[in-house]
């Protein structure tokens, strides 16, 4: 049995350039009908134009609201304009030690984003800072020690999905005890298994067990788990110690497929059939039209050949259809006016003047 190109397309989280909408774009969108979108601050103008472009996004995928998604953790991984109310990074949340702010902060950002149409963000960082050395992960992670992770990430989750926003715990199975940037290389973590389990691990067990809606993998090779693949690549970590030892049966994405740990070894159509292969449901892609063409169709091609089973790729479509059903539906377009309500708002900024005040107190020496 083929699966139809509408089916394929709902596998897919893809980006773009721009700030509106083009004929392009909206071709696109019509023609291969994925299932997200993710926004970066290239998309991203203010809050009436952000109106217009979800809006705009949306119209053009009548057969299933889209995911739009963000990366919008605070500190230096923020993508919305100044408008907004922007948290200081996870670590400041962790120094707090207060889960009451970090819940108020994820559900702060929860409802300015939905105020504009966003309804996903790529958040908690579930890493531990568990390396110094480590060069992207640092003060995304609320801290160094696994059980503080625990402890403020659980709210993170929380205050976004209780406000309507998919979160997505992420860099699965840890990103914290590496030493390059898989941005630019495919960074390797020589610890053993037991390792993984007392420190990187514990974050991931615990969203697990709460609720997380979504969750993304890492770009690593982890060699005691899989001396050959990338964690992302890996059915023995994906399919195996996500999806059967740590139960997990939410949506999982992967990390950017354009990033040199992946696009420097495999070409963005193996990579794709080989994350779906290992068990993830939804290949992102966040920039390059063409990748995200080829991938989609190297997609179809693997069903039409066999290399991937039409009822392989139904299990991740009813995890995305249960994901929309839970979070999107019903969906309505959002309104420039309920937007200006509620984005910057004076208990929003009063929020993150406390959070600015504690941070004060906790950086005085004893």
């Amino acid at each position: 049995m083929l699966m139809s190109r509408e089916k394929i397309g709902q596998l897919f989280m893809v980006g773009f350039d721009g700030t509106t909408v083009s004929a392009d774009l909206a071709a696109f969108i019509k023609e291969y009908k994925p299932g997200g979108v993710i926004l970066f601050s290239r998309n991203l103008e203010s809050a009436e134009q952000i109106v217009e472009l979800t809006n705009g996004l949306q119209r053009c995928s009548p057969h299933s609201t889209l995911l739009i998604s963000i990366d919008q953790e605070g500190g230096r991984v923020s993508r919305l304009p100044k408008e907004f109310t922007i948290f200081p990074p996870c670590e400041v949340l962790g120094r707090c030690n207060s889960s009451e702010l970090a819940y108020a902060a994820a559900a702060t950002t929860a409802k300015e984003l939905r105020a504009v149409g966003i309804n996903m963000n790529m958040s908690p960082v579930l890493d531990v800072n568990s390396n110094p050395a480590n060069p992207v992960i640092g003060d995304r992670a609320f801290g160094s020690e696994p059980g503080v992770v625990c402890e403020l990430a659980l709210p993170t989750v929380g205050g976004l999905q209780d406000n309507g926003v998919v979160a997505c715990g992420k860099h699965f199975p840890g990103h914290g005890d590496t030493t390059v940037d898989s941005h630019k290389e495919l960074p390797r973590v020589a610890s053993p298994r037991e390792r993984l389990e007392r420190i990187e691990l514990p974050p991931f067990r615990h969203a697990v067990a709460r609720g997380v809606a979504t969750m993304m993998t890492a770009h690593v090779l982890y060699s005691a788990l899989d001396d050959q693949r990338p964690a992302t690549l890996s059915p023995a970590i994906i399919g195996t110690l996500l999806r059967k030892e740590l139960q997990y049966d939410g949506v999982v994405l992967t990390d950017d497929l354009e990033m040199h740990a992946i696009i420097d070894h495999y070409g963005i159509e193996e990579a794709t059939v080989q994350s779906i292969l290992a068990g993830c449901d939804m290949p992102l892609i966040c920039k390059d039209r063409n990748r995200e063409a080829a991938a989609i169709s190297a997609l179809d091609k693997a069903v039409a050949d066999g290399t991937i089973s039409s009822q392989r790729l139904e299990i991740s479509l009813a995890r995305i259809a249960r994901l929309k059903q839970r979070f999107l539906v019903p969906y309505k377009p959002v309104a420039l006016s309920d937007a200006k309500l509620v984005v910057g708002c004076r208990t929003h900024r009063a929020l993150l003047r406390s959070i600015d005040q504690a941070r004060e107190r906790f950086a005085k020496p004893a």
